[in-house]
């Protein structure tokens, strides 16, 4: 066979634009990886809610065309017919309707009850304020409690807590440091450095307070006569030193001696810790000052 009559060979190449597999693969393992995102932070919604609030989303995707009875009073009518004659006509039901104080002015019973939830909202704001300000006054007494030198030593005679009266402040004796000297009711150095310092949160408040005086039991649970005036004396002191501090005379709602009928330490009522004098800022509404016009 001559040159010329070789057979003629062509080799075609087959390119692949991008790798082996092409690049659909990215496409599918990002959506995944989107997916499993989602996911896990749909799970993580989950279980930082609260029930009341799947409760609400619940109700906020439920159809509101679907009623909440199987029985017909669940429909749109109520039960009721739609005519007040007739077959289907409501009866007796009528005759009570026409009778009842709020058919013969139904703007009446409307503003009854929007005042009585008007109120009802008012008080439930007014002790959510209240509640709020006793716990910033509390934190303002803690803090310059630790803030002042002279002060952090006697931040164990102090004891703050909310009761159903209101924010009770108590200057409770420690042994062999107590408020008062025996016998006496003229407070000690401590007792006027601490009240001074309650005084200054008294006056961020404008509620009433109720001052009371408490002394502790004899040895063996025995109960002097003169508790009752110690006790009432030691109130009326730190009274007078609280009104020599700022505190207007008109905002001392109270000042009693309850004597050893309320121990703070039930258990032995002979501790030192139940001498102790208490000052509570009472839940109420505040004081108004009186009107010039008047």
């Amino acid at each position: 066979m001559s040159v010329g009559d070789q057979p003629i060979v062509i080799k075609r190449i087959k390119k692949v634009a991008a790798g082996h597999h092409g690049g659909a693969w990215k496409v599918a393992y990002a959506d995944f990886v989107t997916a499993m995102m989602a996911f896990f932070l749909l799970m993580w919604l989950i279980n930082t809610t609260s029930p009341e609030q799947k409760r609400g989303i619940a109700d906020y995707f439920a159809p509101a065309s679907v009623s909440e009875t199987t029985s017909g009073s669940g429909g749109i009518l109520g039960g009721t017919a739609l005519g007040d004659d007739g077959a289907k006509s409501n009866g007796a039901m009528a005759v009570i309707e026409e009778l009842s104080p709020e058919s013969r002015n139904p703007d009446q019973g409307k503003s009854t009850e929007a005042s009585k939830s008007e109120s009802a909202e008012e008080a439930a704001a007014r002790a959510k304020r209240e509640a709020a300000a006793f716990a910033s006054a509390a934190q303002s007494l803690r803090q310059a409690l630790q803030d002042m030198p002279e002060l952090a030593e006697l931040s164990k005679n102090i004891i703050i807590d909310q009761t159903p009266e209101g924010l009770r402040i108590q200057l409770v004796d420690q042994e062999g440091r107590s408020m008062f000297n025996q016998g006496s009711a003229q407070p000690n150095d401590r007792a006027k450095l601490l009240l001074r310092a309650i005084a200054k949160i008294i006056n961020q408040l404008p509620n009433r307070i109720s001052v009371y005086g408490h002394t502790n039991a004899n040895v063996g649970g025995g109960k002097a006569e003169g508790d009752w005036t110690l006790s009432a004396g030691r109130a009326d002191a730190s009274r007078r030193v609280l009104q020599g501090a700022g505190v207007d005379a008109d905002r001392v709602y109270q000042v009693s001696g309850k004597a050893t009928s309320e121990p703070l330490y039930p258990d032995d009522p002979a501790l030192p810790g139940n001498r102790r004098i208490a000052i509570v800022l009472l839940r109420e509404a505040p004081v108004l000052p009186p009107d010039p016009g008047l």
